[in-house]
């Protein structure tokens, strides 16, 4: 895609150079005031950038009206917003893009190198290290704490219930926008913990710059003589190098205690590189598909020609006839995309929550001091699946266990994969399946609004 990048930019530049050449006014012999030149303005320039080299690349670009005009918008993120609408695919009755966007230069080389901004919306000054989460509708928690961060430094720990924030006490599900505002968006803020043990502690924290840790826990357990591997992994973005020698180290230890199963946490993991999801599928999948389809990335008509079949490249010693996910509305993207590739060659069983339906992807493009991803390819398995705008069905909706930390087996979404694994069931004949109340779900649609989903296909 590089190549057809170059050739948008380089026409584009031919572009301005033949307009301003014509612009220019011969200069009077006679005495009298020397004409202006009218000519675009380095913002005008970079809009009509933007607008070139979208029409080309954008999945759906056919749709783009012809009287699509980048200059009427304030700055390449509303660009990349005002092209959303028009995204529309056979069997969906609204616009299947909620996802691209642009971001400057500075803060994308921060993200996705693994230096905090992974979570949420792009601020350029770091964050605190948490996300949240309603347990119920006036009950917040802690989902998530980066180690590094402020918050992980701190010591706080997920499933800490949240009882104030700035001494606003009004920590409820109509209040989510204050939430989101003081905990992604304000540079300082003090909240007021309740601990597991009821004991109560108010932290001040301030937004930082901070490496982030794609893998918050791997474990092995041994139940019913059954040997378990569990893996919470946050986010397929970050240090390539990093991520592919946690990958190696983590599953060349499941390999080598000989694992019966595993359980891969995706609950919060928005996406990230697909090279990596690669590296992952080839260590998941059966020696039997080594060679086999993977996926297929396809482009718009327009650029077929980029088009990319992946196959299988068998990784390590496990050989795995089926796997668990723990997924919910945070897993996007990069995570979705490894469960519907490795559908055609294992029993894949997911746990938790509707996942939130991104079966398509992007590159960074430079342009000024930006980079804009407007989607540019979908992504189907072996058998052409692909098209799960309404997300991924689970096999057993279980509630997300907010009030317990990272591997408590009594963790409700983890019990319930380890319950299936052990005995076949996901849970007893007296538990009715769980049912999010509506306020809560509200709630947290508001709450996980600001975080990323993203599958990057690297430059």
């Amino acid at each position: 895609m590089q190549k057809t990048t170059f050739v948008v930019l380089l026409a584009l530049s031919s572009l301005f150079f033949s307009c301003q050449k014509e612009t220019v006014q011969p200069i009077p012999l006679s005495p009298g005031p020397t004409p202006v030149v009218n000519g675009p303005t380095p913002d005008e320039l970079l809009k009509d950038s933007i607008q070139l080299i979208t029409k080309d690349i954008y999945l759906w670009n056919t749709q783009l009206p012809a009287s699509f005009d980048a200059r009427g918008y304030a700055d390449p993120e509303k660009v990349m917003e005002s092209i959303r609408p028009f995204s529309l695919e056979p069997g969906f009755a609204q616009p299947v893009d909620r996802f691209s966007f642009a971001v400057k230069k500075t803060e994308w080389d921060n993200m996705s190198a693994g230096f905090s901004n992974l979570h949420t919306a792009f601020a350029g000054t770091g964050d605190i290290g948490i996300t949240v989460f309603f347990r119920a509708a006036g009950d917040l928690r802690v989902r998530l704490v980066e180690p590094a961060s402020p918050a992980g430094m701190a010591g706080i720990q997920r499933g800490w219930r949240i009882l104030s924030i700035n001494g606003n006490n009004n920590i409820t599900t109509s209040n989510a926008d204050f939430i989101v505002e003081k905990i992604y968006n304000s540079s300082t803020v003090t909240i007021s913990f309740q601990k597991p043990d009821g004991s109560s502690v108010s932290v001040d924290l301030a937004q930082a710059v901070y490496a982030t840790r794609p893998v918050y826990l791997d474990t092995i357990y041994q139940v019913n003589n059954k040997k378990i591997g569990y893996l919470v992994f946050n986010s397929f973005l970050g240090n390539t190098t990093q991520l592919n020698n946690e990958l190696q180290r983590v599953f060349g230890r499941f390999g080598s205690q000989q694992v019966d199963d595993v359980i891969i946490d995706l609950r919060y993991n928005g996406g990230g590189y697909v090279s990596v999801q690669e590296r992952m599928a080839n260590y998941l999948v059966n020696s039997s598909a080594n060679g086999s389809i993977m996926m297929k990335q396809e482009y718009n008509a327009a650029n077929a020609s980029s088009n990319v079949t992946t196959r299988f490249n068998k990784m390590g010693s496990l050989n795995l006839n089926r796997v668990y996910f723990i997924v919910g509305r945070a897993t996007a993207s990069a995570s979705e995309l490894l469960i519907n590739n490795l559908k055609p060659y294992m029993e894949v069983n997911l746990v938790g929550g509707t996942t939130n339906g991104k079966p398509v992807g992007f590159f960074p493009i430079p342009v000024g001091e930006w980079y804009i991803l407007p989607v540019s390819f979908r992504t189907t398995n072996r058998h052409g699946a692909g098209n799960y705008f309404n997300g991924l069905q689970v096999n057993n909706v279980v509630a997300d266990g907010l009030d317990k930390d990272w591997g408590d087996l009594q963790e409700s979404s983890l019990a319930s994969a380890i319950r299936n694994i052990t005995t076949g069931l996901y849970r007893s004949q007296s538990q009715p399946t769980y049912v999010e109340p509506t306020a809560v779900a509200t709630g947290n649609q508001v709450l996980e609004a600001p975080m990323l989903k993203l599958t990057v296909a690297e430059k």
